[in-house]
């Protein structure tokens, strides 16, 4: 069952919450240091648009309709949640497990695609501020060197 067909079932409210769910991933992971730094920023928004090109054929649909609305709801989260401190992070992650039941009501393989595309989507984010010989010359993940 394709993307669309599976999320009519679920209310404006629910599909609302998908659509925000990379950016909210996104910031959470961003500001694991109680800040979000411009490169994070724009990794994170740099990467919306390329999930719209770079994934797998059965989110195609979910990413084309996540980045036209990303960077809004990217900052608006921003604006939300900052100061990143502890309580406006937990709120922010008991926001982004309002999304468990969510995918619970799609396809599982869908909602696992789903699951694992938003965990890279983190990673992705997270890493932004390795340095450059991290990122590039040892891009797979070798332990006591990367990580």
């Amino acid at each position: 069952m394709k993307y669309k067909e599976q999320i009519a079932g679920l209310t404006s409210t629910e599909q609302a919450l998908l659509i925000k769910a990379p950016a909210l991933v996104s910031v959470l992971a961003a500001t694991t240091d109680n800040e979000i730094s411009d490169k994070e920023r724009n990794s994170a928004i740099e990467l919306a648009h390329l999930k719209t090109l770079t994934h797998h054929p059965l989110l195609k649909a979910y990413y084309e309709s996540v980045e036209p609305a990303f960077k809004n709801n990217f900052e608006s989260t921003i604006r939300r949640y900052a100061p990143f401190d502890n309580a406006k992070r937990e709120a922010l992650e008991a926001e982004i497990k309002q999304l468990e039941p969510i995918l619970l009501k799609l396809d599982p393989n869908l909602a696992q695609l789903l699951h694992k595309s938003l965990s890279s989507y983190a990673d992705h984010v997270r890493k932004s501020n390795l340095v450059v010989l991290d990122s590039f010359i040892f891009p797979l993940e070798i332990p006591g060197l990367t990580g």
